[in-house]
């Protein structure tokens, strides 16, 4: 089956799963007996597609794909843990993401009858977890770890062919970059870099928290130069910065790992423009030294007017208005890490516990759609559609 670019922005549950369907029989794939149940009662309704890394009850790893009531559609096996997930400006491609220090990524056509690509690492990198695609969905951008140099680069990716070809690699001027997301107009490239040194030789250890430089930059996307390097008060150096998402305003909202003493509460969540200061919010009193200083994730709703960040070694997921950063309040959701918008004004927050909570107002009670068995989901969620 073959869809327009214009189809594919808007497609129907029917066609998403109908497409599914006939990649089922694929080994990377599973669930087509679910998606053929769905297509007699779902013909016509237009769909929200969620898709998350997750580990089942045998240690097996791979993909979920689930739609708006939280109901899985389909699984895509990974060759171990997964992280991120990157999806093309038509929707027609996404890349799954090997954890940290992993040196694998897995690009998924579901519209194509095409068995999924898995992409190897290049001598001397490793993948961080995330991506993103170029604004006309040829070029696959990759945070890696060049481990023998200590530096951060971008490894760029031509999907255009049938085989994905690695093309050349950006500098990302920082280390230990994690995140990576592209602007709306498409020119510049934001990137988190941590400032965490490691080698995978050490596993996950992190080697230089005495002298960590953690910094947003801006790329051009077209040539690599730096547009702008901005970092946090010296204060704060030991504030991974690592997880992004660009509110309505096109400022980046990043949340932060911090790597100093457990006894400090530093500020956790930070929003950044190119010819701006950073700034960074205020954790609110209840909620002061309870977050065990990480944020997970960062989502931004459908129509950027607010952010989600979620906190999951603190069990909380915390929402903030654009307007002056104002905290709006927050949910308490066990283990909850992946964030996704629903619709302009709702998300979608995965645990791992397996859990799948809707979020309409962050200061009444979540529902919970659905827990399937056996199912740890990661630490990240994307709207496919």
């Amino acid at each position: 089956m073959h869809w327009t670019a214009t189809k594919c922005r808007q497609i129907s549950r029917r066609g998403f799963l109908s497409a599914l369907g006939g990649l089922a029989a694929l080994p990377a794939f599973t669930g087509s007996s679910l998606a053929e149940a769905l297509l007699g009662r779902s013909e016509g309704e237009d769909a929200t597609i969620f898709a998350s890394a997750f580990k089942d009850g045998n240690g097996n790893y791979g993909i979920g794909l689930l739609d708006d009531y939280g109901q899985e559609l389909a699984r895509i096996g990974l060759p171990g843990r997964g992280h991120g997930i990157a999806v093309a400006p038509d929707k027609r491609q996404f890349v799954a993401f090997a954890r940290r220090p992993g040196t694998f990524t897995v690009l998924v056509r579901p519209f194509e009858e095409q068995y999924p690509a898995v992409i190897a690492s290049e001598p001397g990198r490793h993948f961080y977890g995330h991506g993103c695609f170029s604004a006309d969905g040829r070029l696959l951008y990759a945070v890696e770890n060049d481990f023998e140099r200590a530096r951060g680069v971008i490894g760029v990716y031509d999907l255009s062919a049938r085989l994905p070809e690695r093309v050349g690699e950006l500098e990302t001027y920082g280390v230990g970059p994690h995140d990576i997301l592209l602007t709306s107009d498409g020119r510049v490239l934001v990137v988190a870099n941590g400032g965490i040194e490691t080698h995978p030789d050490q596993g996950r250890a992190k080697l230089n928290l005495d002298t960590m430089a953690p910094s947003v930059v801006f790329l051009d996307a077209q040539t690599g130069d730096l547009v702008a390097k901005h970092v946090l008060h010296k204060s704060l150096h030991q504030l991974s910065l690592r997880h992004m998402a660009l509110d309505r305003k096109g400022r980046v909202w990043v949340g932060g790992q911090f790597e100093g003493s457990s006894v400090q509460s530093p500020p956790l969540v930070a929003v950044f423009a190119r010819d701006e200061e950073p700034k960074t919010t205020d954790i609110p009193a209840a909620l002061d030294g309870k977050l065990e200083n990480y944020i997970g994730s960062v989502a931004a709703n459908r129509s950027g007017d607010v952010i989600a960040t979620s906190a999951p070694r603190g069990g909380q997921t915390l929402f903030w208005s654009v307007e002056g950063g104002t905290f709006l309040g927050a949910q308490a959701i066990p283990d909850g890490c992946g964030v996704a918008p629903v619709d302009q004004g709702s998300f979608l927050v995965s645990d791992g516990n397996g859990g799948l909570s809707f979020v309409s107002d962050p200061e009444a009670p979540s529902e919970i759609l659905a827990r399937p068995p056996g199912i740890s989901w990661d630490n990240h969620m994307v709207a496919m559609s």
